[in-house]
């Protein structure tokens, strides 16, 4: 898997201050996506063992609140697959802190057998995510006044609450619109 790139103190996608990295690769190619040179496979660097490495030192201070995933799509099925196991590394160094990720798939697409994103590790990797923002990024829906989100479509899920109650449980911090 490569990455676009690694923000330290990012407060624009998720709660608090966060570590993002921005991963490569997507088959989804929303039409207006602010990152198009995120959906080819091989753009940035490799993430390397040394990389992985480098976030959890940025995850350390006790100001960040957590990792957030996006790209490109961390549930591409390769992308998955090389964020599993770092996402082991990450909940076993920091439980208290939180895991976001961003997907152009919708949740449902991530369950159901068959479908493109679904793979071996699908379950394993949502089952580390606190928070899901879902869904493509559709231009005619944007609005930029949504929080955490770029179109109206796209859902905010809360992994834990739906995981709790085998139902889907949107995220809302009570100032969430939308």
């Amino acid at each position: 898997m490569n990455y676009g790139e690694i923000k330290n103190c990012d407060i624009a996608d998720g709660i608090g201050v966060r570590v993002t990295l921005f991963v490569s690769g997507c088959t989804n190619r929303c039409p207006g996506c602010f990152q198009p040179e995120t959906w080819d496979f091989d753009y940035g660097e490799p993430f390397t063992a040394e990389t992985e490495q480098r976030i959890l030192e940025m995850l350390a201070p006790v100001y960040i609140n957590g990792l957030t995933l996006l790209g490109g799509d961390p549930f591409e099925p390769a992308n998955q697959k090389a964020l599993t196991p770092f996402l082991h590394r990450v909940r076993q160094t920091y439980p208290q802190k939180t895991v976001w990720a961003f997907t152009g798939f919708v949740y449902e697409e991530l369950l159901r057998d068959g479908s493109h994103p679904r793979c071996e590790v699908t379950d394993e990797m949502l089952g580390m995510i606190d928070v899901l923002v879902d869904g493509p990024f559709v231009e005619r829906l944007k609005d930029v006044g949504l929080r955490f989100r770029g179109s109206s479509n796209q859902r905010l899920i809360d992994m834990n609450r739906t995981r709790q109650t085998g139902q889907i449980v949107l995220w809302d911090d009570g100032t969430t619109r939308g």
